[in-house]
């Protein structure tokens, strides 16, 4: 990828960010920057960057809650750059999402060869669509917001969580085992009435009938599936 590639820092330290800033743009990159986790997602969708840079002790919200917020809709490259050094931080980044780990403090020219090298990678998928819209249903995946006929839907966790995933691959069925792995954990894979149930919710939530619907459909004995959005 050619040195025009746009990096996205989203740190709280604003001597880290004017550090990073004229460091990358001295080697020609566009730096984005944002000093919360809110701010991080929201400029991710918008300003569709082709690098992350994330601390994890962030104000609002921990890093690793934004990185796993952020992998349910992209796949962009993210390196994590946190004073945390303890391999369960560095196992736990990497289990989320992150494509490399770097401690703080940090040597400027390993830190750009190692933005280089993610700039190199080729990602295997395309990012999921950061909104999606099917007729009065918006589900908004960078900012976790949904509304119908453009009114708030107060989700719980695993209600937005399901949708979310359903949304990321809109029109595309997932396996009842894919969901409860990833929304419940591993040791669920068979508890299929916890997502009877939640699915349940979320139709009564949406106004949405299973014998004709809108929004969730079911494939008998295989999993969910969220209806293509309207072009």
């Amino acid at each position: 990828m050619s040195q025009t590639a746009t990096l996205l820092v989203i740190d709280d330290e604003p001597q880290i960010r004017k550090f990073l800033r004229i460091s990358l743009a001295s080697q020609g990159y566009k730096v984005l920057e944002a000093e919360n986790g809110t701010q991080g997602l929201a400029q991710a969708a918008l300003g569709k960057p082709d690098l992350v840079v994330l601390d994890l002790g962030l104000p609002d919200m921990d890093g690793q809650q934004v990185l796993r917020e952020l992998r349910q809709w992209s796949t962009v490259p993210v390196m994590v750059l946190s004073v945390r050094a303890s391999e369960v931080q560095k196992v736990d980044a990497l289990d989320a999402g992150a494509n490399d780990y770097v401690t703080k403090p940090f040597g400027i020219q390993e830190f750009l060869a190692r933005v280089r090298a993610l700039l190199r990678q080729v990602p295997q998928r395309g990012s999921a669509p950061a909104c999606v819209s099917i007729g009065p249903l918006t589900v908004d995946l960078a900012l976790r917001r949904v509304t119908l006929e453009d009114a708030d839907v107060t989700l719980t966790r695993k209600e937005y969580a399901l949708l979310a995933q359903l949304a990321s691959h809109p029109g595309r069925v997932i396996t009842q085992q894919q969901l409860l792995k990833d929304i419940w954990g591993p040791t669920h894979v068979g508890d299929t009435h916890y997502l009877r149930i939640v699915v349940g919710h979320l139709r009564q939530k949406l106004g949405d009938d299973p014998m004709a619907p809108r929004f969730i459909a079911t494939e008998a004995g295989v999993g969910y599936r969220l209806l293509a959005p309207v072009q």
